[in-house]
């Protein structure tokens, strides 16, 4: 494979899953604090745990430049400049550490992706709770309550399916010739 395919190759598994970012962020219930839940972080993770720490952040920064430029990629069909500064604007950039930390746990041992990914899911649920907080001047405990506490539950959940379903799709492509 040449040098000019690798990159396109490489450009397109980044653009393929901001994508699948996009369709995972419209399947989406909305909460009366204004944070819906979605399944997010389970594409951020698998984007992190498929492409790796680099191109899986990557692949969510494309989504969110996408998402600014006023492609309604966010949750609920929402883009634009002010779904950043909005009640969910914290997940929104939070959901970069989730695909770096994944990603930087792929040739690790269990243990140490759990660690990497929980870590990763702790900083963006951190970013989404005091964004949130600032916004509202709900002090930074109740919007944890709010907006953080009831979705942890469902995240690491995500992080498990996202990690074991990216196991399967390694495996099913290393048999595939030709593939990622």
């Amino acid at each position: 494979m040449t040098k000019n395919s690798s990159r396109i190759r490489t450009l397109t598994h980044i653009a393929m899953f901001a994508a699948v970012l996009t369709i995972c962020s419209q399947i989406a219930i909305p909460l009366p604090a204004g944070v819906p839940v979605t399944l997010q972080t389970f594409a951020m993770a698998l984007a992190g745990y498929v492409l790796g720490a680099k191109n899986g952040t990557f692949s969510v920064l494309t989504w969110g430049i996408i998402g600014i430029c006023g492609i309604p990629v966010f949750a609920n069909f929402v883009g634009g400049p002010a779904a950043i500064f909005g009640k969910t604007g914290g997940f929104i950039y939070g959901f970069l550490f989730i695909a770096f930390f994944c990603g930087m746990g792929t040739q690790k041992s269990l243990p140490v992706k759990i660690l990497l990914s929980v870590c990763g899911l702790l900083l963006c649920h951190l970013c989404g709770v005091l964004h949130f907080s600032v916004l509202t001047g709900i002090d930074p405990f109740k919007s944890a309550l709010l907006v953080s506490f009831p979705f942890l539950i469902k995240d690491l959940l995500s992080l498990v399916v996202a990690e074991r379903f990216s196991t399967v799709l390694h495996r099913a492509v290393a048999k595939t010739p030709a593939a990622f």
